[in-house]
């Protein structure tokens, strides 16, 4: 069968979003939850023991746990280890989530290891426990199956080790049935996914502390007072060895300055993290070249032992500068149009998403002569406040505000890896209103009333500008599009010289503000737009911005 046959069915392993209403309200024990896991494992033919032939580096946090994970994994690349890596969200392809020497999996291992484990699955199917009308239980919901998939494909492709980032949480996320990984990490903690996690830092800090191990060592960076009170309390409770990372500037002193594959003064902390992992890994491994200890400074600051100070190597300096982690931090330079792409999607992430897009204009601006148009393309999931993330971005000083749900096109039936069953059209497209809502309030000392003129859905082919309202001193115009190809549609104004849509539907020019904006964006000398809010609206963006990723 072919790739996008097993994608179609693995998306109806997403509950649909009725469902998850009723299971959000009825919500059970969560650790019957991680039960239910070990038992989808033993079912698919695997053991937890199994699981700790990967060697594994079990990686969460709040924001930049992703980028940890691709530092982590392309040092230890570096050394001529043969590595996986599971990762989530993906971005344009399912594939991406599993990968091993840092490339997603090939369409044919993809389909191959799918149908294998769909089919032990089908053949061990269980009776639904409580139910009397015979029913089974055949099938783990989507990221269950794919973390299953993930372990099988580790193992039957003989990695070296695995780097596995948590996918919400920790304590009770399905990937925290590895019971013996070799090292543990905790990147930057914030506030998100309350509704699962809880809704202080340090409640989720507890969720997240739930990957230490007995005995296994654990590095974290530089937290507040009181959710790194927390970690430190639930390491004590079982005896895991817990260390604080210094930052990155001691393992430079005395040598030449670390290059960072990825931009923004913010990786540099998930850098730090990253080297303690990999060279906790090499130490365990009794690698030679692990990295020779620095004159030592021992020392305890919130009552943490400090990490040990030692001098990256070679190949940990190559792995650094050679990460590639795509949505985060990323810049597409196309001729007047530059795309910075960054998937934050929490208070501090969106921040440091700022400090990083503003410094990036500042080198930009002294390049450049003529009119300048800064672009917003803003969304945002689950159940993120709009309204602060919003308010952070109005340092920026953009001259549009443009919104739109994750939807690549109008219709994404023919594309199976961006299929979403999770939420319906309605609500993505309402939250879109509401969004540009919360801009006209920012920028409004009294908001105008929003126009709506949405077309009926039988009509959402061309008629794809649904809320342009234009308040009347408005210092960002802002503008509301029903698929992300609209969006870029008119932003880039035909400018852009690989994203070339088909033709541009003649309902992008009805209104006032997207007429007058088109004349403007056409004549800039350079349009800077920022992409954030939502790792799923970068992936989209992804997509048409760049087709050889779908290939």
């Amino acid at each position: 069968m072919e790739y996008q046959d097993a994608v179609r069915m693995l998306n109806t392993l997403q509950t649909n979003a009725s469902y998850l209403e009723q299971a959000k309200r009825q919500r059970g024990d969560p650790q019957t939850q991680l039960e239910a896991m070990e038992l989808y494992l033993a079912r698919s033919g695997l053991q937890v023991e199994d699981l700790d032939r990967l060697n594994i580096i079990h990686v969460t946090g709040t924001k930049g746990k992703g980028s940890t994970c691709a530092f982590t994994e392309c040092i230890l690349r570096s050394y001529g280890l043969k590595t996986g890596f599971f990762s989530s969200p993906h971005l344009v392809q399912v594939r991406e989530r599993i990968r091993i020497n840092g490339q997603p999996i090939s369409p044919d291992l993809f389909t191959k290891y799918f149908w294998r484990l769909y089919h032990r699955l089908e053949e061990t199917k269980v009776p639904r426990a409580g139910v009397l009308d015979g029913s089974c239980v055949s099938m783990p919901p989507y990221f269950r199956f794919l973390t299953l998939m993930a372990f099988h494909v580790f193992l039957q492709e003989k990695v070296d080790l695995a780097v596995v980032e948590v996918g919400i949480g920790g304590a009770y996320d399905c990937t925290n049935i590895i019971r013996k990984p070799v090292v543990c990490g905790v990147s930057s903690l914030g506030i998100d996914h309350t509704s699962l996690l809880g809704d202080t830092v340090e409640k989720i800090a507890w969720q997240k502390g739930g990957i230490f191990k007995q005995g296994v060592p654990a590095f974290t960076v530089l937290q507040p007072e009181g959710p790194l009170a927390v970690l430190r309390d639930r390491a004590q409770q079982i005896s895991c060895p817990l260390y604080l990372c210094p930052p990155l500037e001691a393992l430079e002193e005395g040598g030449l300055p670390l290059t960072l594959g990825l931009e923004g003064e913010h990786q540099r902390s998930n850098a730090a993290l990253a080297l303690q992992l990999a060279h906790c890994w090499l130490q365990w491994q009794d690698h030679h070249d692990a990295g020779e200890l620095k004159a030592s400074r021992p020392g305890l600051l919130w009552q943490l032992p400090l990490a040990p100070v030692f001098q990256p190597t070679s190949n940990m300096r190559l792995g650094l500068r050679n990460t590639e982690w795509l949505g985060r931090t990323q810049v597409l330079r196309r001729g007047p149009l530059t795309w910075y792409l960054d998937g934050a999607h929490t208070p501090s992430s969106v921040q440091a998403c700022v400090r990083w897009f503003r410094q990036a204009l500042q080198v930009r601006e002294r390049l450049s002569s003529g009119t300048e148009v800064r672009v917003l393309l803003f969304n945002t999931t689950g159940d993120r406040d709009s309204a602060v993330l919003l308010k952070l971005l109005q340092p920026c000083q953009f001259d549009y505000a443009v919104f739109c749900p994750n939807l690549t096109e109008v219709s994404s039936t023919g594309n199976a890896d961006q299929q979403n069953f999770t939420v319906t059209l309605d609500q993505v497209l309402l939250r879109c209103l509401e969004h540009q809502q919360h801009w006209n309030c920012l920028n409004e000392e009294q908001a105008s009333p929003a126009l709506w003129s949405a077309p009926s859905p039988e009509l959402a082919g061309p008629a794809s500008l649904l809320l342009v309202p234009h308040p009347p001193h408005s210092s960002a115009s802002s503008l509301v599009f029903s698929c992300i190809s609209h969006a870029l549609q008119w932003i880039s104004q035909d400018r852009d010289p690989v994203f070339q849509p088909p033709s541009s539907p003649k309902s992008l020019l009805t209104h006032p503000v997207a007429r007058s904006g088109a004349s403007v964006l056409h004549e800039a000398a350079a349009i800077h737009v920022l992409v954030t809010g939502s790792l799923h609206l970068v992936g989209g963006v992804l997509k048409l911005l760049e087709p050889a990723l779908s290939q």
